[in-house]
């Protein structure tokens, strides 16, 4: 079964408008886009996360070297 041809994406266009109405289909597609555009923003701050606290780590260990060295001093 190959890519459905144009006749077929007409037939299930009109289904859509059918079922949706022409007024609706903009709205549904706007919502689509704006939960698209969330997804894509939550995944970019999901993979941001673990740098900054990488970076936390590292300073609280430098910290604690440093703390160490002015003990033995």
């Amino acid at each position: 079964m190959g890519m459905p041809s144009m006749p077929e994406l007409l037939i299930v266009l009109a289904i859509v408008v059918l079922v949706f109405g022409a007024k609706k289909i903009p709205d549904l597609a706007k919502g689509m886009g704006k939960g698209i555009k969330d997804f894509k923003k939550a995944i970019k701050d999901d993979e941001e996360e673990p740098k900054e606290i990488a970076t936390k780590e590292t300073d609280a260990t430098e910290t604690k070297i440093e703390e160490k060295k002015s003990e033995n001093v």
